[in-house]
């Protein structure tokens, strides 16, 4: 099965924007251990920056950005199995090793 990954970007006037991307999962990595990766990287097991993900960003373009009141990051929502087809051309694992990057970098 692959792999959805849901997210949001929320901005100061709790607006939020939603996504999901499906990977992979050739190798067949277990769910919860996928999930426990994922969390253990999150800043406060909640967010994250997309660009650090090579996710795409969803931050608003109707309107102008406003850094008192609006934030950077993304946040986390879920993780799970689905017989979807995949969206992104890398597999899970991919994701994990970026993110497993990115983290030691930050």
């Amino acid at each position: 099965m692959n792999i959805k990954l849901s997210y949001l970007y929320r901005d100061g006037s709790n607006y939020k924007n939603y996504n999901e991307i499906i990977f992979t999962n050739k190798k067949g990595l277990d769910i919860n251990e996928i999930r426990g990766i994922i969390v253990s990287k999150l800043i406060d097991e909640t967010w994250f920056y997309a660009n650090q993900w090579d996710l795409p960003d969803l931050h608003f373009t109707e309107y102008k950005y406003d850094p008192s009141i609006d934030v950077d990051w993304h946040e986390f929502e879920n993780i799970e199995l689905t017989e979807d087809p995949a969206t992104d051309k890398r597999g899970i694992e991919e994701l994990i090793d970026l993110i497993s990057r990115a983290w030691e970098v930050s």
